[in-house]
């Protein structure tokens, strides 16, 4: 069951008054889109709240298939929770299928994808991969590391562009 769509038109009021609030006018020229083009935008980056994550998850049964399957090298992006700026990174996804349930390749890139299409916090986000995994294909092991650039570490507070963080969940 899906979540009760955005409301794209409250966004755009929310945006035109933080817009008024930083001292900036709404109205002149550049402006006069931002906000809907805001929503827009959040339309997308957050669409993981509304879309139900079983609707990206096929299982297929592979009798004679026990050996380790890693897709590495995914790259995500997400919003942090704490400051609403993005982190920026890679997922590097591993399991040992059971019973010959394996997952498609492409449906383990649309699980971090849609994982990280929400407010976040890496070390959840890591941990929500590897959860959702355990519960699609009851694996006898899975294995998720992510890596990734904050942009609250980057432009304000410490500033220091550059810096990995990595999360692991096994």
């Amino acid at each position: 069951m899906s979540k009760a769509p955005m409301d794209l038109p409250r966004i755009e009021r929310a945006v035109r008054e933080i817009l008024e609030a930083i001292g900036e006018n709404p109205d002149r020229e550049g402006l006069q889109e931002t906000p809907a083009r805001v929503a827009r935008m959040y339309g997308e980056i957050f669409a993981g709240l509304h879309t139900p994550i079983e609707d990206s998850i096929k299982v297929f049964h592979e009798k004679d298939h026990d050996e380790m399957i890693l897709v590495g090298d995914i790259p995500f992006y997400s919003m942090c929770e704490h400051h609403l700026l993005p982190f920026i990174g890679k997922a590097h996804v591993v399991y040992i299928p059971n019973e010959g349930r394996i997952l498609g390749l492409s449906k383990i890139a649309r699980i971090v994808d849609m994982m990280s299409k929400k407010p976040q916090l890496q070390e959840r986000l890591t941990s929500q991969i590897a959860d959702t995994i355990v519960e699609a294909v009851s694996p006898l092991g899975v294995a998720v590391v992510v890596e990734a650039e904050h942009l609250c570490m980057t432009m304000r507070g410490i500033k220091k562009p550059g810096s990995m963080t990595v999360t692991s969940s096994l």
